[in-house]
């Protein structure tokens, strides 16, 4: 394996990789076994494998958030290299934003509810960067995990918008015993705040049930009330959309699929997640 910094390097490596299929696999770092579950699978489809280390500041509208993102890169090198990973990149800032030029993305009614309302900026700051990290890697894939469903759906829209031909593929939750499902945030609950999480998704599986004999509405409301029961827990959103446009329904038989997606604060920590129903 690997490790490379800068993005003549890595294309220079790539230049001798001419009719390999090759897999991508973007994060932020501070790996889990849900990045790594993106990563073996993406390892099993693919000629080469490549993951990509990069904290992008663009997509944080909260200073202290950007700041306080956990980091840990000699870890997960070691990750990546018992995982099979041909290439990683670990670039700094002025690698990924050589100049001051900004990008700016549309993406309409996704990039304005949920996670667009609640953090303004934040998806045009995932759109540059997932469309810089594109134009050097060139992947023939590119493996994103289900838990940020909405960001799902704008890699999908940004590909189409850019017209590129990256095949993006969508990649289960990984969760922990309990339920919770995995994300690098985790680590910074206390004691108390990680004993009260695996509420949220406890409550998403049980409205499954709950929705079967109640309307989207009442479904919508039990989730909120039920999660806002415990004193450590917030619900800033919870909304029930369609799984292409993310548009909400209104009736269980608006859309063949649908799915929940919440965002719950506790202490400092913002933790999302979603189900299917």
């Amino acid at each position: 394996m690997k490790v490379i910094k800068s993005v003549d390097s890595l294309q220079n490596e790539l230049k001798y990789k001419v009719g390999f299929v090759i897999g991508f696999v973007p994060t932020m770092g501070y790996l889990h076994q849900g990045h790594i579950s993106l990563i073996e699978q993406c390892v099993h489809e693919n000629d080469i494998t490549i993951v990509s280390i990069f904290v992008n500041p663009k997509q944080f509208n909260d200073s202290d958030d950007l700041k306080n993102y956990p980091r840990n890169i000699r870890k997960d090198v070691a990750l990546l290299e018992k995982s099979g990973v041909d290439l990683v990149f670990i670039p700094p800032v002025k690698e990924i934003y050589p100049d001051s030029e900004e990008e700016y993305f549309s993406f309409g009614h996704l990039e304005e509810i949920m996670e667009g309302k609640y953090r303004p900026g934040h998806f045009n700051g995932v759109a540059q960067v997932v469309s810089r990290l594109f134009k050097i890697v060139k992947p023939s894939k590119a493996y994103f995990g289900l838990k940020d469903f909405q960001q799902l759906a704008i890699i999908k829209k940004l590909v189409q918008i850019l017209d590129m031909h990256i095949d993006i593929i969508p990649c289960p939750i990984v969760r922990e015993k309990d339920g919770l499902a995995m994300s690098s945030r985790n680590v910074l609950l206390k004691n108390e705040e990680r004993k009260s999480a695996s509420r949220i998704s406890q409550t998403l599986f049980e409205s499954r049930n709950f929705a079967k004999n109640h309307s989207v509405e009442e479904t919508k409301n039990w989730v909120v009330n039920t999660v806002n029961k415990d004193p450590n827990l917030e619900v800033e959103y919870f909304e029930i959309v369609d799984d292409t446009e993310l548009l909400q329904i209104q009736n269980w038989d608006d859309k063949t699929q649908s799915v929940g997606c919440i965002a719950v604060k506790t202490g400092n920590v913002r933790l999302i997640d979603n189900i299917l129903f």
